[in-house]
């Protein structure tokens, strides 16, 4: 089996919910889609994806910070980043516990746990805990158009 497969599903502690009026930054859908590309909305807020290999920042090496495309939150760092061979890039922890909110999602017949940014709610991606090779166990798998990379 790859490294994508889905394991199993493990419940996640701290699944708690918050509504848009606990956000940091607080936007209508009309400007969402005035300041995001018709994909990135689509990713962003719709909680799209990206195919597998095709993300700009998959292959990104370089020393410095991913952050939020919606909001430019700091969401993870390259030292957590590493290359789990399933498309998407990869990282095994946030950079602060509460950068990232997770949510259960059980869409396309499947039981996942959903990743957004915790300050604007934008759908960055899903977690794994099939990665016994990092310091944590989990995969953090996130599209590339929902972050940019500041590099150090």
């Amino acid at each position: 089996m790859s490294n994508c497969s889905i394991l199993g599903f493990y419940p996640v502690i701290s699944l708690r919910k918050r509504t848009m009026t606990e956000r940091k930054v607080e936007k209508t859908e009309e400007q969402w889609r005035e300041e995001l590309t018709e994909f990135e909305y689509h990713v962003l807020r719709e909680a799209g994806t990206e195919r597998a290999f095709t993300g700009e920042l998959l292959e990104e090496e370089r020393k410095g910070t991913f952050r939020c495309r919606g909001c430019r939150a700091e969401l993870f760092t390259s030292t957590t980043k590493f290359d789990s061979h399933c498309g998407w890039p990869s990282f095994y922890e946030p950079k602060e516990d509460h950068a990232v909110e997770l949510r259960e999602d059980n869409s396309h017949g499947m039981k996942r746990v959903e990743v957004l940014c915790r300050a604007c709610g934008s759908h960055l991606g899903h977690v794994f805990e099939d990665a016994p090779q990092t310091p944590t166990g989990d995969r953090y798998c996130i599209n590339s158009v929902s972050i940019t990379f500041e590099a150090e």
